[in-house]
C-alpha cells in the first residue's frame, strides 16, 4: 500500500496539482478539521472536490476522523507544550479513535493526505501516514511536498 501526503501553503494553485497529479494519488483524502475556511482559495472543500475531479481525475474525500479536535489545534497554536505534546496527544487521539480498523484500508491505498502546512516534519498528516504504516505495515509514504 502506498500513501502519499501534500500540503497547499506556499503553493500556487498550479503546482500543487501538478504535483498532485504526478504522484499518481488515486483520491485526495483531507484531513484538516476545518476545510471551508482556509485562506488559500483553491483549498476550501467544495473547491478542492471540484479542481481533484477536473484536474486530476480523482475523488475528494473528508475524513474528519483523521483530524485533531479544535481544543487540540487551539492548545498547539497556543505553543502550549510544544510539537512533542501535541504529537503525542494526537497519536493517542487515533489510538482512541481505533483508525487502524475503522478507517477502509481501499481508501488509503493510493490516497493523498492533505493538510495545510507546507512540510510533513510538523504535521498531522505525517502523523496519520505513520500511524497506519505501524499499524498495518507494508506501508510505503510518499510526502508530495
Amino acid at each position: 500500500m502506498r500513501i502519499f501526503t501534500i500540503g497547499f501553503t506556499k503553493q500556487s494553485a498550479e503546482s500543487f496539482f501538478e504535483a498532485l497529479r504526478a504522484s499518481g494519488a488515486a483520491r485526495l483524502v483531507d484531513v484538516r478539521l476545518n476545510n471551508v475556511s482556509q485562506l488559500a482559495g483553491f483549498a476550501k472543500r467544495e473547491d478542492l472536490r471540484y479542481f481533484a475531479r477536473s484536474i486530476c481525475g480523482i475523488d475528494y474525500v473528508h475524513r474528519l476522523d483523521l483530524a485533531p479536535t479544535q481544543a487540540m489545534l487551539d492548545a498547539h497554536r497556543r505553543r502550549r507544550g510544544g510539537w512533542d505534546a501535541y504529537e503525542r496527544e494526537f497519536i493517542a487521539l487515533l489510538k482512541s479513535r481505533r483508525i487502524e480498523a475503522t478507517v477502509p484500508r481501499e481508501l488509503m491505498d493510493g490516497a493523498c493526505l492533505l493538510c495545510s502546512e507546507h512540510e510533513p516534519d510538523r504535521c498531522h498528516r505525517r502523523l496519520v501516514a505513520d500511524y497506519l504504516q505501524r499499524e498495518w505495515g507494508g506501508v510505503t509514504i510518499d510526502h508530495i511536498v
